[in-house]
């Protein structure tokens, strides 16, 4: 396997090409020369020897590296795969004692190399080269230039050849190459068949990027991007069922699969933006949740898958996600339509651009010159034909079969059964993606797990206010001493009141106070909330899920009391229809196993009469596997017209109709609470978050309020000395008229006896003589860091939110008294209850101290949050 990538329009365009199968080295001119000298004449081999070194030669260059031209090594496949058609009719390889026996082919899988098979007969050797020929035409289609309109085009049908050599594979080689012991998976008739629908659906990608260069319309995008998906699915099925299940790299089934989903989920996006045109708004919504649904199912099997792949998946998720909320949004405030369930909607349409190329015209000796003088070997026609006129009836037996399993599935999915009958019997189920997401809400703890998220609420809130009043008592504390040693010295005491210092963080904690009251009002909402939808969100504690579906019960009254008899009758007809597909497979099984052991060649080379008759008699072998295949067939329409029958009476006695509704409604209750319990544990989640990143906040502007505590209080012990040499009659140097110590931000002069004093109390976080009073630091204190940064909008700022600063934690003193509300620590709070919790960002680690309390968060917010409008 190869892969590429180019741009694209609308999705990064990672493709796969094949690369060739391996051979080993064989010598076909001496073997072909012995046997025209044998058979005819030396005279015949000395006039052949020109065509025998072209076959030499040929053979020769297919052994060789391939040539770095993949249109050169596209003609050389062409050439020899004519040449060995010529060679079949006139030299017939096999280990017969009369035939060539002493040549051996040997190919190598092209997707295990370790597996290889061995032959002697031509059949391998033509199954091989049309297998490479298909390789290569996968490799011209990568090599263009997908980025431009032409190279796309050119693409296209380099990927239509590549599909067309193994569809010719498929239909007139791989049968034959599988008859022998030794084999590969890699030609097998699946295999064959799977590449052809995979470099389909690459050449229909083509197309659809072309129609979106072009600005079709988006119903005709979707057509083409539903075909392009349908192909994929078409591979990744086959790929998934044996023989071909754990051949493949596992990046193979993961490019395929999130392929098929990737392009469903376009053809939902065109096909949403046509109905919205429409006005179709409640089937758009129903598209559009379809292709998120498909999508979100494609990344939980993506492992191994291309990087730009899963990009393109995601980008593609965003669209359909915005187109979705958009339509949700008229629907509830204008249209006020009923969205249908995705699984009731009719298929989406397809349009397919492509089809394989016919290989006949391409592949056809007939006008071959080569060895034309040498009569061609009856027997081999003979061998090849009758080969031929199995294969026809295999194939056609098979397509029987098919189609008979599938009517079988069909039908009974429109009447419900037997999930119907199961539901009597108390064996209720709910649909996957739907017990998929009740686990998931049960696995965090479900409805009855919401009150211990809100008692996180209730003590991360305590936490934050005894913080804010620790931190308040801290300035409280400093301006009582300020005030009492003013009163007590009077004009003496010069240094600036605390108030006025303390203007700043005093209104960032009161901001922070105002928070916490509106984050409060907020908690008990969402408080509220849980008791009013408690009832709503209790279905979700039944475990199993399943128990709280409403059950199919017995009509209460019964003139006739015939209920079991029409039960039996129906469970009878089901169990018989079961038996008739189980007789299906084993009617396949043993058609591939008669063809496996028919070998008629001994019968061909010693018969005298007509091959005509032989081929009648040797074909009438398949007869009675045939007439049980019909049989079979007419057997299960005539049953599944029975339990037609059977089962209008069945829901008619049981009262069916009302039961369905009765479950989808069960079934929206589950999908309500659902909505509903996340909703909450999303908004707690929310709230936690905010409450931590509060915290962190409030710790740092406490640890602020601590250094300027602890700097007045230094310069208090300075001013007590200096008032008390003053009052002593000590001399002092002169100081400017407005006292000893200036105002804040001025600097001031130190006297040579308190040099020390200054110099001791500088090494305990003390600001620098330029600096005498307090100034907020403009780097954060080690081991204290920024508080997350919010993603807010100025127009509807958030209930929880802990506004940022930039650059440091504080603004520096000049912007301290004018800064901006909205650089502040406090931040008013969202008028509303219906807006997000503090959307931050995840903290960086080591920047904070750890907080208190973990948050656990099963559910990932939403941008929007719990509050939505």
């Amino acid at each position: 396997m190869a892969a590429a990538s180019s741009s694209s329009a609308t999705v990064t365009n990672i493709m796969l090409a094949i690369y060739e199968k391996k051979t080993n080295s064989i010598d076909l001119y001496r073997p072909l020369r012995q046997y025209i000298c044998f058979t005819y004449s030396e005279r015949e081999a000395v006039n052949l020897e020109d065509d025998l070194s072209t076959v030499k030669t040929l053979r020769s260059d297919i052994e060789r590296v391939p040539d770095p031209a993949p249109t050169t090594r596209r003609d050389l496949l062409i050439s020899y795969f004519k040449a060995l058609c010529l060679i079949e009719t006139r030299f017939p390889i096999s280990p017969d004692r009369d035939h060539i026996n002493s040549i051996q082919f040997t190919w190598f899988d092209a997707f295990k190399q370790k597996q290889k098979a061995v032959q002697q007969n031509i059949h391998l050797e033509k199954a091989a080269i049309l297998f490479n020929l298909g390789a290569v035409y996968s490799q011209i289609g990568l090599s263009y230039d997908r980025a431009t309109v032409e190279g796309r085009r050119q693409a296209s049908h380099a990927f239509i050849a590549a599909a067309g050599s193994f569809a010719f594979l498929r239909d007139n080689a791989s049968t034959k190459a599988s008859m022998g012991n030794s084999t590969t998976v890699d030609l097998s008739v699946e295999c064959a068949g799977m590449l052809e629908r995979l470099m389909l659906a690459q050449a229909q990608e083509c197309v659809f990027e072309n129609t979106i260069a072009k600005g079709s319309t988006p119903g005709v995008c979707a057509k083409i991007s539903r075909q392009v998906g349908l192909y994929y699915e078409e591979a990744l099925a086959t790929l998934n069922a044996a023989p071909l299940k754990d051949h493949f790299e596992k990046a193979w089934i993961a490019h395929v699969q999130l392929k098929a989903a990737l392009f469903y989920a376009e053809a939902c996006y065109r096909y949403g933006l046509e109905l919205h045109e429409k006005e179709e708004i409640a089937e758009e919504i129903a598209r559009l949740r379809s292709g998120v649904s498909t999508l979100t199912e494609a990344k939980k099997s993506s492992k191994g898958a291309p990087a730009q792949l899963l990009d393109a998946i995601s980008k593609l998720e965003v669209y359909l996600n915005r187109n979705l909320e958009r339509a949700m949004k008229e629907n509830d405030r204008v249209y006020l339509m009923r969205v249908p369930s995705p699984s009731s909607l009719p298929p989406l349409p397809a349009f397919s651009m492509v089809k394989s190329m016919q290989m006949n015209d391409v592949l056809d000796a007939s006008k071959e010159k080569m060895f034309a003088s040498l009569v061609p070997d009856s027997s081999a026609k003979a061998l090849s034909r009758y080969t031929e006129m199995v294969d026809d009836v295999i194939r056609t037996q098979a397509e029987k079969l098919q189609q008979g399993s599938e009517l079988t599935r069909v039908r009974l999915k429109e009447m419900d059964l037997p999930d119907s009958i199961l539901a009597l019997e108390g064996n209720f189920s709910l649909p996957e993606d739907l017990k998929n997401e009740v686990e998931k809400v049960q696995a965090s703890g479900g409805p009855a797990g919401l009150e211990a998220e809100l008692q996180q609420l209730r003590d991360l809130r305590r936490v934050n206010q005894e913080l804010l009043v620790q931190t308040e008592e801290l300035l409280q504390k400093e301006a009582a001493e300020d005030a009492q040693f003013r009163s007590q010295f009077g004009t003496r005491w010069t240094r600036p009141q605390s108030s006025t210092l303390t203007k700043t963080l005093q209104e960032r904690l009161n901001k922070f106070a105002a928070n916490l009251k509106q984050a409060g009002e907020s908690d008990v909402r969402i408080e509220r909330s849980v008791r009013e939808h408690s009832s709503l969100m209790s279905i979700l504690n039944h475990r199993p899920i399943e128990a709280a579906l409403p059950s199919l019960s017995r009509p209460i009254m019964s003139l006739d009391a015939n209920e079991d008899a029409i039960v039996g009758a129906l469970k009878q007809s089901l169990r018989q229809l079961e038996t008739l597909g189980a007789q299906r497979a084993g009617l396949e099984d043993m058609l591939k196993e008669m063809k496996r052991k028919d070998d008629i060649l001994p019968k061909l080379m010693t018969s005298t009469g007509s091959y005509e008759d032989l081929f009648r008699k040797e074909i009438a072998k398949y007869d009675h596997i045939c007439e049980e295949i019909a049989q079979n067939i007419e057997a299960q329409e005539q049953l599944l017209m029975q339990i037609q029958v059977q089962n209008e009476e069945f829901g008619a006695v049981f009262n069916l109709e009302d039961y369905k509704a009765s479950r989808e409604k069960c079934y929206k209750q589950i999908q309500a609470a659902l909505a509903k319990c996340k909703e909450i544990k999303e908004n707690i989640n929310e709230g936690l978050k905010f409450y931590v990143t509060l915290q962190d906040a409030i710790n740092n502007i406490k640890q602020q309020c601590s250094d300027f505590v602890m700097t007045r209080n230094i310069q208090c012990r300075e001013m007590m000395e200096d008032v008390q040499r003053q009052m002593a009659g000590f001399n002092f140097q002169d100081r400017e008229s407005t006292g000893p110590y200036p105002s804040v931000g001025q600097p001031r002069q130190i006297p040579r006896s308190s040099t020390q004093q200054l110099t001791e109390s500088q090494s305990i976080s003390h600001p620098s003589p330029q600096t005498p009073y307090y100034r907020p630091p403009e780097q954060p204190m080690h081991g204290y860091g920024h508080p997350p940064p919010p993603y807010t909008a100025p127009q509807q700022p958030s209930p929880y939110h802990v506004p940022p600063s930039t650059g440091a934690p504080y603004p520096p003193p000049h912007a301290q008294q004018h800064a901006p509300v909205g650089h502040e620590y406090g931040q008013p709070a969202y008028p509303g209850w219906r807006g997000p919790y503090y959307n931050a960002p995840a903290e960086q680690s080591g920047s904070h101290p750890r907080p208190p309390y973990t948050i656990p968060n099963p559910y990932h917010p939403h941008q929007s949050g719990y509050y939505k409008q």
